[in-house]
Parts: C-alpha cells; sequence; structure tokens
C-alpha cells in the first residue's frame, strides 16, 4: 500500500504513527482480548484512556486548573448553539467577529438566542483579513465576544487574540488548536471539532472556564449544559469512545514531537514554503492579507481558472489529494496541518512549479 499525501481541510490527515498504533492495537487492545471499540467507556480501562487523554492535553496547552475539559459530540456546529445557551447567563447580547464562513454560520445560530453585536466585519474586503483590535467595537455588557480564530475555508488567521476587557472571550478554534502555543487563560472558552488537528470526525473539545458554566437558558437540553458534561466526566452518556481514545494518541505523538512549540516550528516552515512559492509566481496568488495568512489552510487560485481541472487531475495523479477550494470560493486550498509532513508540501511546490513550466 502506498500512502499519499492528502491536503484536505476536513476529515484531515492524522498522523501515520497514530494510525498504525491504532492498527496494531484494533483487534486487542493491551492484552485485553478486546478492541477499545467494544469496551465499555464505564470500565476502568477505558476511564483511564479518557483520563490519560485529557492530561496529555492539559499538559500540552497548559490549561489552568480552573478549567474544565469536555470530551463532546455534535462537532464545532453544536457549539453555536451551546455557547449562548450556556454562556448568556441573564444578558440579552453578544459580540460577533465576522471573518467569514464560519463565524458567519455561528453569528446566525447565535442569532436564535439573543440578540447579536458585529463587532466588526471583514465582509467588505471579501473576508481576505481579520479586523484589527482598534477596528473593534464592544459593548462592556455583552455576555461574551465571540471570534474564528482561523477561518478554514478563507485561510485567514488573527495574528493576535482580541482584548475583550472583562467580557469573557470565546474562540472557535476548530482549525488551529495545537498547531501553536496559546495563553488559555486569556479566553473564557474554547471549541473545536477534532477532525482536523485533534483526530477522528465526531469528537469535540470544549476548554471552558469553570465559573461560566451552571446558568444555562431555560428549556436547554440536557446534553448542551456543560455542567452535565463536567459533573460526568464527559460520559453523561455513551461518548465517541474510539475518537476519544484516538485523540489521545495524537496527544501523545505531539508531545514526542515536542510539544506545541517545537510543532509551531515546523508549521510555520511548511506555510513558509507554500507562501513563497505562491509569491514567487505570476501564475498562482494568494489573496489573503500578509498578517493574516493561515499556517494551516492555504488557499490559492491559477492565473487561468480554466485550467483549474487539470491542475486537479493531474496533481491527484501524482498522489497529491484533496487541493480542491472550497465550493464558495473555489481555486485551490491546501489544508497543512500538524500531520501533513513537510515533503508532502515539498511534493505539491515542485508539482505546482513544474505544472506552471508545461502551461507557459
Amino acid at each position: 500500500m502506498t500512502r499519499k499525501f492528502n491536503f484536505s481541510a476536513g476529515p484531515a490527515a492524522l498522523p501515520e504513527a497514530v494510525l498504525k498504533q491504532a492498527q496494531a492495537e484494533l483487534l486487542d487492545w493491551h492484552g485485553e482480548g478486546l478492541s477499545i471499540m467494544e469496551m465499555s467507556h464505564r470500565s476502568a480501562e477505558y476511564i483511564g484512556v479518557a483520563a490519560q487523554a485529557e492530561q496529555d492535553l492539559r499538559e500540552l496547552m497548559q490549561i489552568p486548573d480552573n478549567y474544565k475539559v469536555l470530551f463532546l459530540q455534535g462537532g464545532a456546529t453544536a457549539q453555536f448553539a451551546m455557547v449562548p445557551m450556556n454562556l448568556l447567563r441573564g444578558a440579552t447580547s453578544a459580540d460577533y467577529i465576522n471573518t467569514g464562513v464560519w463565524s458567519g454560520k455561528a453569528i446566525k445560530e447565535a442569532q436564535r438566542y439573543t440578540q447579536v453585536n458585529i463587532a466588526a466585519s471583514t465582509e467588505g474586503n471579501s473576508f481576505t483579513s481579520a479586523p484589527a483590535q482598534s477596528e473593534l467595537v464592544l459593548n462592556p455588557e455583552a455576555a461574551y465576544l465571540h471570534y474564528t480564530t482561523n477561518e478554514t475555508i478563507g485561510g485567514v488567521e488573527f495574528d493576535y487574540i482580541p482584548d475583550a476587557g472583562d467580557v469573557p472571550l470565546v474562540a472557535d478554534m476548530s482549525s488551529d488548536i495545537l498547531s501553536a502555543p496559546v495563553d488559555v487563560s486569556r479566553f473564557g472558552l474554547i471549541y473545536a471539532g477534532a477532525q482536523k488537528n485533534i483526530g477522528p470526525a465526531g469528537l469535540t473539545v470544549v476548554i471552558v472556564r469553570e465559573d461560566l458554566i451552571g446558568s444555562t437558558l431555560a428549556g436547554t437540553p440536557t446534553m448542551y449544559d456543560y455542567k452535565v458534561h463536567a459533573d460526568a466526566d464527559s460520559m453523561n452518556n455513551t461518548p465517541p469512545t474510539f475518537g476519544w481514545y484516538l485523540a489521545g494518541l495524537v496527544f501523545q505523538w505531539l508531545k514526542q514531537q515536542g510539544g506545541l512549540e517545537a510543532i509551531a516550528a515546523q508549521n510555520r516552515r511548511k506555510a513558509g514554503k507554500l507562501y513563497a512559492a505562491i509569491d514567487g509566481s505570476d501564475f498562482y496568488a494568494n489573496p489573503v492579507a500578509v498578517a493574516n495568512r493561515s499556517i494551516m489552510n492555504v488557499p490559492f487560485t491559477l492565473a487561468d481558472s480554466r485550467l483549474d481541472a487539470r491542475f486537479l487531475e493531474l496533481a491527484e495523479a501524482e498522489g497529491l489529494l484533496n487541493l480542491k477550494g472550497h465550493r464558495s470560493v473555489g481555486g485551490m486550498r491546501a489544508s497543512i496541518y500538524n500531520a501533513v509532513p513537510e515533503a508532502a508540501v515539498d511534493a505539491l511546490i515542485d508539482f505546482m512549479q513544474r505544472f506552471e513550466k508545461e502551461q507557459a
């Protein structure tokens, strides 16, 4: 079997070492005579797996003790509703920064539960940048300030952590969590779908400050209450056990790479190479403001869009998969998450340069 280079935005590449370990343990986990997928989530063995995964994530991100770490279902999309349901706590409005598709979806869902103040929007420049701190119009009475740290589709990444004052800061980190160190204490809540940098689809990680939970909107479903999950160690019902186990393997792999400082250096090097190749060519272009270029998702266009189909066909033939841009923006997109090796980026750059010469 030959593994190819996967540039999918999600579900995304997983570390090959993690896949091999899961494969080796699939039928018989640690001599127990059954698969981890068949194991009761109430068993001492699985509770140990879950607890180790949480501990490893806490160490990687240096999560303070007054934060709960939850392993949930429903994807980041469910969090668009869970955040206002749990964090409004009597307030009548919340602040949101609009930088693209995913922040837009979060805004639309939040409007079902509260008044949303758009603290800033970059829709006017087609979502090709993030607003500066000085551009944010914040309400000191807001329940929280929500933003998307990295827009997967547009390839726009914040180059700073917004200052919300005394208002809790909420971040959707689905596509850049664990890509670099972050000061968790700056946030009231962080959430992320797993299928980009954490593990397989089906798992969602929530990191929430303890004082923000326990007061939900009337009528909030039991399974949408953070405190219910916190009190039950994320096992109020049967959790996505295999996804949680695989996430734990990814956390261990990250520690073996040297932690988030080391993986950040790799990510910056990979992204730097790819952006340099794009900028050094008249054939390829990236529309994002340089300061806000994502190190995880790199969109680019060809000088002649009529060549897009040919580019994708030849790229796939060379084992470079899932480079087609999102249907809402077109073009190409290379998602180069933690598990995408530098060799994949090198192979992509080599192909891009050869393709350009062939079309000259």
